[in-house]
């Protein structure tokens, strides 16, 4: 696990900066070691997750992650194994994915008691990672000219040429905020709320793993990295898979599994299926779960058809790079049913098909353009 640390961290910032970085995770991993209870078990097909808001359900006078804890001990102990709940971090905008303190429950959901009281049931944590809230300490400091986060985010001058840049929606990629030391663009990859991360700062990358390690103190066997793809970025690519991104993953999988072997990574990607499979890495270096994103648009058509075919074709074209890996397969998320990845799959006819479908039984769309 050390080499293969000590090897990321060369490949993203060279043999120089890397010698110190690598004594700095060393440290921190140190750290936690003592901090960190190991939980046993493995995974099967008879494992089954809720995924839920922190406050979907809720009692009078009482916080909703309390309500929730006695909700799923009373009724779920024996159907289910596991509980994402969805982030429950103070935040300003997308339901929650624009966190404002990585670190802090919001007061409105509970505290970390709460939150760590579910030992019932393995616990998903989300690690919003590609980007942090506006309203976020950190870019305020960032805002202020503070030397610290100077380089926590990502400035763009001048005009190169960006679109080649794959984005998930349609919003602009730069925002202009004005700082002390003038007016700087930057990165924004989902919203102007959402303040994308510069992980070319190796102090990023260290604050993260350190972030991440707390969640794992605090209880949690997954961490779900949201929007993981977009993570590292270069100009004149496409800034999405890149060679970068799956260090960075590496990374976090071997300084995670030096202390916390039981803990899973599961990335989000929700891009066509050869693309998210690649989170797998060679099958011990990345990922051990991905979301299988084809499947709730497939099963969509087979209900919507009466016609199982073409679910089924593809179900059979399903391979694992290891016995280590597995699918993470589920029927719809909070961001609804994406069909993206059934491109290719499915023709553009029955796409559109499932899509007038869905309106005629007044189902929303959205359509990125």
């Amino acid at each position: 696990m050390k080499k293969t640390i000590q090897d990321q961290l060369t490949f993203l910032y060279g043999g120089n900066i890397s010698a110190r970085i690598f004594e700095q995770t060393q440290n921190l991993l140190n750290q936690y070691q003592t901090r960190i209870t190991s939980r046993n078990g493995t995974l099967t097909e008879r494992d089954a997750m809720l995924i839920t808001y922190g406050d979907q359900v809720q009692a009078p006078n009482e916080k909703p992650l309390q309500t929730l804890k006695t909700f799923c001990d009373k009724y779920l102990t024996d159907v289910l194994s596991s509980i994402h709940i969805l982030p429950f971090y103070p935040w300003t905008s997308d339901d929650g994915f624009s966190v404002v303190d990585y670190r802090q429950i919001d007061p409105d959901l509970g505290s970390w008691d709460d939150v760590s009281s579910m030992q019932n049931f393995r616990l998903m944590f989300d690690g919003v990672i590609n980007h942090i809230s506006s309203q976020s300490e950190w870019f305020k400091a960032f805002l202020h000219d503070d030397p610290r986060y100077r380089d926590y985010f990502i400035t763009i001058e001048g005009e190169p040429d960006l679109s080649q840049v794959v984005r998930p929606r349609a919003l602009p990629l730069l925002t202009s905020f004005k700082t002390p030391s003038g007016e700087k663009k930057v990165w924004t990859t989902f919203s102007a709320d959402q303040i994308d991360l510069n992980f070319k700062n190796p102090e990023v990358l260290l604050e993260i793993l350190d972030i991440l390690l707390l969640y794992i103190e605090r209880g949690a066997t997954f961490i779900r990295l949201d929007a993981i793809a977009y993570l590292w970025k270069e100009i004149d690519t496409t800034c999405i898979h890149l060679l970068q991104t799956h260090a960075v993953i590496q990374f976090l999988r071997a300084a995670i599994s030096d202390v916390a072997p039981h803990v899973y990574l599961i990335t989000e990607t929700n891009v066509p299926h050869s693309d998210n499979i690649s989170y797998f890495g060679d099958g011990t270096n990345e990922a051990q779960l991905v979301y299988n994103f084809a499947l709730p648009p497939l099963t969509l058509h087979t209900f919507h058809t009466g016609d199982a075919r073409i679910l089924s074709d593809w179900a059979r074209t399903l391979t694992l790079p290891s016995d280590k890996t597995t699918f993470f397969n589920f029927l719809a998320s909070h961001d609804g049913i994406g069909l993206n990845p059934a491109r290719g799959i499915l023709s553009d006819a029955d796409i559109e098909s499932l899509v007038n479908k869905v309106i005629e039984h007044g189902g929303l769309i959205s359509y990125k353009h």
